[in-house]
């Protein structure tokens, strides 16, 4: 059985080695500015544009068509996506699999809902990579890379949380008042994949170490790491360098957010994907 991996651009991962591998775009939309969220795309560029904008913003996620696409000619398939909470992307998916898979019904899609967003699919897709490098069978891979998701976490530091609010994540008196007064904003998607607001922290030396206790509290005790920001590559390195300290043997590795994560992260945020408990 030859498998294929498919992700939306939620992941911010447009190149699986070792894996073949196929991603989706999202799309952000501003003042009628369709932004495809691709490899190449002027994330500054984008999130300036917003800052500017007084009207609102929006999303919209891949469609079923796309996602279907996307599967290839591939026998097993293996659909990751941003948590149903979020967008519509898991649900085109689903369509997109039932479509498949009655139009051959010898091949296999399974569509994997991450309730989660960026570095935490990242840590999911690397472990399908992982998992297919093995020889194992379509449901050993499926029944091992679920198990896989259940111990996997996501944190968050946001400088800014307009974009969340315009889309009615938060209140905009929130948001207004961390833009003002230079608050972070650390938490966590929820084991249901909504996004979870934990602390408020005035400056970044405390974020950071308030994301380092999240992320302990949450079972990390040296695992995999996974620390994706949205122009801020000083505040990943220090979050690494706070992580590896404690726990010299960890793997942390630093990504930067595309498109859709660079939407909701804004300029200065930090998406964190780690193994816990």
């Amino acid at each position: 059985m030859n498998y294929r991996i498919v992700a939306d651009s939620s992941s911010n991962v447009f190149e699986l080695p070792g894996a073949d591998y196929a991603h989706v775009p999202l799309k952000i939309i501003n003042q009628g500015v369709e932004y495809v969220d691709v490899p190449g795309l002027d994330v500054f560029g984008m999130l300036d544009a917003m800052k500017a904008s007084r009207e609102g913003s929006s999303t919209s996620c891949p469609n079923a068509f796309e996602w279907q696409e996307a599967f290839g000619d591939a026998d097993g398939v293996f659909a990751v996506t941003i948590t149903s909470n979020l967008s519509g992307s898991c649900a085109a998916a689903r369509a997109a699999a039932d479509a498949y898979m009655e139009e051959h019904p010898d091949r296999r899609v399974s569509v994997i809902d991450t309730l989660s967003v960026g570095p935490e699919a990242h840590l999911v897709l690397e472990k399908l990579a992982e998992l297919m490098a093995k020889g194992l069978s379509f449901d050993e891979i499926d029944t091992q890379v679920r198990a896989y998701l259940k111990t996997t976490r996501l944190c968050f530091s946001l400088e800014s949380i307009e974009n969340l609010a315009r889309n009615g994540r938060c209140s905009m008196a929130v948001a207004k008042l961390v833009g003002v007064m230079g608050i972070r904003i650390v938490g966590r998607a929820s084991d249901e994949g909504t996004l979870q607001q934990l602390h408020k922290c005035r400056g970044e030396k405390k974020a950071l170490a308030a994301v380092f206790d999240e992320m302990k509290s949450r079972g990390y005790c040296g695992g995999k790491v996974w620390i994706d920001h949205c122009l801020n590559l000083n505040a990943a390195m220090a979050l690494k360098d706070i992580i590896c300290h404690e726990f010299p043997n960890s793997s942390v590795k630093i990504g930067t957010c595309m498109g859709l994560c660079s939407y909701y992260a804004e300029h200065g945020g930090l998406l964190i994907g780690y193994e816990g408990a």
